[in-house]
């Protein structure tokens, strides 16, 4: 993974680097994973219109530090009712580490620029956001012009 303007990045950067994100599409679940830079394996979503990726946000434990249940859910709804307001086409994400240890509840956007997700992550307190292309998987640092990029594999999940 190639990182872009690594000064300044958050403390946990090497932990978003290397995490995975399953969403829940209609008629399947997708673990998002990051593997060598110019991979791109598995299934990625049909996206309407100009959307160019879909970009992975949390409103969950903000500025890293472990917020209560209750915090985290009610952020998370905030989250929601933004992204549903703006009329764009998402989907339920959880992303963490790839041994399910440790699991944040996100959203997974299409239609957002970099720059509006990147936003959308600062509003939440994020350090970063992930931007999820046919190119690329990306790790986007929310306050500053950091950027991690490597390759993807999405695999189909069991259902739970």
């Amino acid at each position: 993974m190639h990182t872009i303007g690594a000064s300044g990045t958050p403390r946990n950067w090497e932990l978003y680097r290397t995490a995975v994100v399953d969403v829940r599409f209609e008629d399947r679940t997708v673990r998002v994973e990051p593997r060598p830079r110019g991979t791109a394996e598995g299934f990625f979503p049909v996206l309407i219109g100009n959307a160019a990726a879909v970009h992975v946000i949390t409103a969950w434990n903000p500025r890293g530090r472990t917020a209560s249940s209750d915090a985290n859910t009610r952020a998370h709804h905030v989250l929601l009712n933004e992204v549903r307001h703006m009329g764009l086409t998402w989907w339920p994400a959880v992303g963490g580490d790839v041994s399910g240890t440790h699991q944040e509840e996100s959203v997974a956007v299409a239609g957002l620029s970099d720059a509006v997700a990147r936003a959308l992550g600062r509003r939440f307190g994020q350090d970063a956001v992930f931007a999820w292309t046919p190119e690329a998987w990306r790790v986007l640092a929310c306050e500053n012009g950091a950027v991690a990029v490597s390759g993807w594999a999405a695999s189909v999940r069991a259902p739970a």
